[in-house]
């Protein structure tokens, strides 16, 4: 078949058959994906795309959490397309570097705030945030061998985390779908339980005690293993893929305490919460703890082309840098100057147009006002914000906070509902999820709740009539 056609010319079921012959998908089951037809995304402008057959979506996940400046940005273009004319590639081996890069670690070093004795003056370049939790797990067992500590190499996660879908990246997170397949994890990594207090809080605990309880499940496990043979524990601010879990207010202070007291370093995983997503540049600052490694990538292009990172801290990098000699480890676009033109024009456009500061003020609060007034609906147990993300977990008594056979698929019956009508929201089991663009105006979150209102509304009729409720 001729595949040069463009796809203004091809009709949808023709884009559909090319895709289902040739196009193997990220998490996806292709048999199911073959029978329905991939949805086919045509053009997007601001906080809205369009599919091929012209119905417009208001996307409430920022792509996949890092449109965070919104679509249709002629600036980002216009940075990729002159780098392009100037270099458009060229590699960071061999003692060599390009402008781009050297502007793009200098500028993102001075973003990361210091906290206490913790601060940020190096940039470790990759393509995402798989590659970059991959280099941190090279990165952290590299430090403990230059430290004459070679038995510290179990790094310590949480279940239900996402860390990318890499051999390693894979294996740090806790998924069990994802461990399932490839024999993950790797040696050497193990897991702990999430903070998700609506679901692991005991009756009549408080969150906050729950908080220090969750953060002690940490300690608990330093202890399994041996203080001496744990070199890290990563986690994400907040919990995203896994369904938006926001941990209580005492649950990072806590895990500071521990990892202070046992030595070990601390990773943060910011691939969906940095650059403005919870109100800040990074997110450790929202929550005043103190990482030796910071991953990004998503919304520092706000995902126009591929870029991530290791924001790697002063305790680290000195070690790696004054007596590690050649570090054997990289990749071929690691520093690309076309991404890190992008990236660079990206964050003009957030500190021009005060993004961040925006999420964490008056709009953060309207958006938070408007969502948790979800926790009405008969459906929603209960819903949570930080910054401009927000979750809901749907239950079949309100009251009891009973839940859903997860046979029953609510969570897919729902956002159904809202493709169907216009709105982009994921569904992790139970819990709805959004990111919507850190762009959003007041009207823009009218319609965004509007809409949420309306499918939760027939997920209710849809649930009342299978007998579900």
């Amino acid at each position: 078949m001729n595949t040069s056609h463009t796809a203004e010319q091809l009709g949808t079921r023709e884009i559909q058959a090319l895709d289902s012959a040739h196009f193997i998908h990220p998490f996806t089951d292709h048999g199911d994906l073959a029978t329905r037809g991939a949805r086919v995304i045509t053009r997007s402008d601001g906080i809205y795309i369009w599919d091929s057959e012209g119905e417009k979506l208001l996307d409430a996940m920022s792509g996949l959490w890092c449109v965070n400046v919104g679509y249709g940005r002629k600036a980002l273009a216009e940075a990729a397309y002159e780098q392009m004319m100037t270099l458009p590639f060229y590699n960071s081996f061999f003692q060599t570097t390009n402008v781009p890069a050297v502007k793009l670690a200098t500028r993102l070093a001075a973003l990361a705030p210091k906290v206490g004795d913790r601060s940020f003056e190096h940039v470790f370049f990759s393509s995402s945030g798989s590659e970059s939790n991959d280099s941190n797990v090279r990165m952290v067992r590299r430090y403990w061998d230059l430290l004459d500590q070679p038995q510290r190499k179990v790094i310590i996660s949480r279940h239900n985390a996402y860390h990318g879908s890499t051999m390693a990246g894979a294996s740090l997170g806790g998924m069990s779908g994802m461990h399932a397949q490839g024999d993950l994890p790797i040696p050497n990594i193990t897991h702990i339980g999430q903070p998700y207090f609506f679901e692991d809080g005991q009756p009549g605990e408080s969150a906050d005690a729950f908080g220090v309880r969750a953060a002690g499940w940490l300690e608990d496990k330093i202890l399994e293993v041996g203080p001496d043979k744990v070199a890290a524990f990563i986690a994400e601010p907040i919990q995203g893929a896994g369904g938006v879990i926001i941990p209580p207010a005492t649950y990072w202070p806590e895990i500071q305490r521990i990892v202070d007291k046992y030595g070990i370093l601390l990773i943060s995983d910011e691939v969906i919460c940095a650059f403005g997503r919870l109100g800040h540049w990074f997110a450790y600052e929202r929550f005043g703890y103190k990482p030796d490694l910071v991953t990004f990538a998503k919304a520092v292009t706000s995902g126009y082309i591929p870029l991530g990172g290791v924001m790697v801290g002063n305790r680290v990098a000195k070690v790696l840098i004054e007596q590690g000699g050649e570090f054997n480890h990289g990749y071929t676009y690691s520093g690309h100057p076309v991404a890190c033109a992008v990236a660079l024009a990206n964050l003009d456009i957030m500190e021009a147009e005060q993004l961040p500061q925006r999420v964490r003020g008056e709009m953060g609060d309207y958006f938070a006002k408007r969502f948790l007034a979800l926790k009405d609906h008969l459906l929603v147990g209960d819903a949570e914000t930080c910054g401009f993300v927000a979750g809901l977990v749907l239950v079949k008594n309100k009251q009891t906070k009973a839940r859903f056979n997860p046979d029953d698929a609510v969570g897919m019956i729902c956002r159904g509902h809202c493709f169907r009508n216009g709105l982009i929201m994921r569904a992790v089991g139970d819990r709805m999820i959004i990111a919507p663009p850190l762009t959003m105006t007041h009207a823009d979150i009218d319609e965004l709740l509007r809409l949420i209102q309306q499918a939760l509304d027939l997920t209710q009729q849809d649930l009342h009539q299978k007998g579900l409720i």
